[in-house]
């Protein structure tokens, strides 16, 4: 054995500091590349064209306090070949624009500031661009730094937020609203753009209000890997068909799926069961199946528009109205997975992939029903008593008292009171982990925090409670394949001809599934003795002994959570060109003079020469909703369009992908994020199947 090597010749060998270096090749490629750029920012200078045809129904409540926005036009941005002179001193004078990001981190948000900035300096390389740090909170506390080139060239086509960090505060008072203003004051900011979701999209809006008169102008940029902002205007025509940082994490949660179905399908033993990001719409789930071909993947919006008709139908044999019969219980849920594990087990497939989206259980009748009650209690409690509801009943037992004093009329005394009888029982019926979860407090927008929660632990725990159930009436039961049972018979000599009758319910399946009634030793050894294949003192024969053994399933699973993953994950080629044209688009809104608009790509499910960068007004979005017990204007969430292409193939496909017969599992490998190499996407396959004509 050859002498150790010094320490300090190994740290400082090419070889070791070349694989141990911050910086690998890949980062170093990610740094370089451009980005393309849609055709109308590689001319030269544009223009501003109004859309009047893209209608939208103005909110009435947003027409009132929104009112120097409210009758902004979607814009186009068009080439500005012909301008005057005048106009394009006016283009490129000097500017100083500020950034923001706000809330969660979300895939390709450093390349909106890398876009942002490379045309802010290509006007004017005198402009400035600062960032304010730690999200809105540096807006408000004056926390900012500026943007340099080698900053940006640090980050580009790089994930997550971390040039200049994010944060969750709302600018929701006069206090705050009148700090950020005193910030872009002393800044001399022309302009402010917010990277954020719909909230935040929201925020925005208010700040373009306030601002206006003092002549900043307020972008914003839509910004979320849950793929909830979504603009179709009144007619249906699409102008964002989905945020950016969706497609990053719905590749690398789909990369990981892959992977768990690999696993599966090898060691033949798990149900994997994998929770995906999505509080409130389930696109990232139908993304995720549709890259993996999952056994079984759950859409929110699909369960709550779920109609039992066999209630329905006995109703109406009994010329009643069953209103149970609409939309799906927790129970029912279960019992609809478990008839997918048990049909798979009984072709020998004792395993499989599912996917549930963070935010199922808010499609769910009954927890929907809880969740809008406990909202409307803790927000009632926290205006009469001017206390904070968990802080004044910080223990589940407290909390679970005071709602038994409203059932009780010990403090609501009308004679429907908000929590009732029927409430508690119900209520105390759920596992005291979920409980417990129902009650935690909400987030800073009032949103009931799903992540909190182990969703996928409570409905599995139903499935695992009915399947032993199923067990025990024999109905669960895992399939022998027919040549493996004819091979263990011959192994020890014993014709398996005369034994099939006996054992099995259908002899000729190429699956063969054990009797119903043969659920134990003792009930094997009963039916052998009645067919006399055997006399009552004898064991029973070790190969069939072993078959039985073989038939009885033990259901594992192993849940797993991909969300927080997915928001730092490095953004795809579609995302980098996406977000990078975002930053460019938003440079030309605030150049052409416009203010609360959001920065859009229209026609993203087509091919990249057909994007076309516009301005879509965020006063025109917003509705009143209920949150924190209060109504307030906010931009609304977009579900899953259950008549979607996307949606349709992925329904007309899922019964092949549960492989309920002998045949292979569909799964499909998407491959881990390239980038580069002709294989890699180019959009979302949801997308790309509602680009379909």
């Amino acid at each position: 054995m050859g002498s150790e090597i010094e320490l300090d010749y190994l740290l400082n060998h090419p070889i070791a500091k070349t694989v141990t270096a911050d910086l690998n090749s890949e980062t170093l490629a990610r740094r370089s590349f451009s980005p393309k750029k849609i055709k109308i920012f590689a001319r030269g200078y544009s223009l501003l064209e109004d859309q009047p045809q893209y209608r939208f129904t103005n909110d009435k409540e947003a027409q009132k306090v929104l009112p120097d926005i409210i009758n902004n036009p979607v814009q186009r941005v068009t080439l500005g070949d012909e301008i005057s002179e005048a106009k394009k001193q006016g283009f490129s004078k000097k500017r100083n624009i500020g950034v923001v990001f706000s809330g969660g981190p979300a895939p390709g948000g450093h390349n909106v500031i890398a876009g942002l900035f490379d045309e802010v300096k290509r006007y004017n390389s005198d402009s400035k661009v600062f960032g304010f740090l730690m999200g809105t909170d540096g807006l408000i506390e004056s926390r900012y730094m500026e943007i340099t080139r080698e900053l940006v060239d640090a980050h580009r086509n790089m994930g997550g937020f971390s040039m200049i960090k994010t944060g969750r505060t709302k600018i929701d008072s006069e206090k705050k609203m009148d700090a950020s203003l005193k910030t872009c004051m002393n800044l001399g900011l022309d302009a402010l753009v917010v990277i954020g979701g719909d909230d935040s999209n929201t925020n925005a809006a208010f700040l373009a209000q306030h601002y206006k008169k003092f002549g900043i102008k307020v972008i914003g940029v839509p910004k979320t890997i849950d793929g909830d902002i979504q603009v179709s205007t009144d007619d249906g025509d699409v102008l964002c068909a989905i945020s950016f940082g969706f497609h990053s994490a719905a590749r690398a949660f789909s990369q990981n799926i892959s992977n768990l179905a690999a696993d599966c399908e090898s060691t033949v033993k798990y149900w994997h069961v994998c929770k995906v990001m999505g509080r409130v719409a389930s696109h990232l789930t139908l993304e995720s199946a549709l890259q993996t071909h999952a056994t079984l993947s759950l859409i929110g919006e699909e369960l709550a528009d779920y109609v039992d008709q066999d209630r329905l139908a006995t109703a109406r044999e009994n010329n009643t109205i069953d209103y149970n019969a609409f939309g799906i219980t927790l129970r029912h849920l279960s019992r609809l997975i478990c008839d997918t594990i048990v049909k798979r087990a009984a072709v020998g497939k004792n395993y499989g992939i599912m996917i549930i989206p963070e935010g199922i259980l808010e499609f769910i009748n009954e927890i929907q029903v809880f969740i809008i009650k406990l909202n409307k209690i803790i927000a009632e409690y926290n205006t009469i008593h001017d206390m904070d509801f968990h802080r004044s009943f910080p223990g589940l037992a407290e909390k679970l008292e005071y709602l038994r004093w409203i059932s009780q009329g010990m403090i609501d005394k009308s004679p429907f009171p908000i929590w009732n009888l029927r409430d508690d029982e119900l209520f105390n019926q759920l596992p005291p982990f979920f409980r417990e979860g129902l009650m935690v407090e909400r987030d800073l927008h009032g949103n009931f925090q799903f992540s909190q929660v182990k969703t996928e632990k409570m409905i599995m725990d139903m499935v695992k409670e009915y399947l032993g159930v199923l067990k025990e009436q024999g109905v669960y039961k895992i399939g022998i394949k027919k040549t493996e049972y004819q091979a263990i018979m011959a192994a020890h000599q014993l014709d398996p001809q005369l034994y099939e009758e006996t054992l099995f319910k259908t002899p000729t399946a190429e699956y063969l599934l054990v009797k119903e009634t043969i659920i134990s030793q003792k009930t094997l050894k009963q039916a052998l003795v009645s067919n006399e294949l055997m006399d009552v003192e004898e064991n029973v024969p070790g190969p069939i002994a072993q078959i039985f053994k073989n038939s009885q399933p033990n259901f594992k699973t192993q849940t797993h959570f991909y969300g927080y993953d997915g928001r730092g994950v490095a953004p795809t080629h579609f995302d980098c060109n996406y977000t990078y044209n975002l930053g460019l688009t938003a440079f030309h809104l605030i150049a052409g003079n416009a203010t609360g608009q959001m920065a859009a790509i229209r026609n993203l499910e087509m091919d990249f020469d057909q994007w076309e960068p516009i301005g879509i007004p965020i006063a025109k979005l917003m509705h009143l909703e209920e949150r924190k017990g209060k109504l307030e204007l906010v931009i609304e969430k977009s579900l899953v369009n259950l008549n979607s292409n996307g949606f349709r193939v992925f329904k007309a496909l899922r019964e092949k992908w549960v492989a309920l017969d002998e045949g292979e599992d569909h799964y499909r490998q998407p491959g881990p994020v390239r980038f580069a190499g002709d294989t890699e996407e180019d959009r979302p396959i949801s997308l790309v199947l509602n680009s379909i004509q």
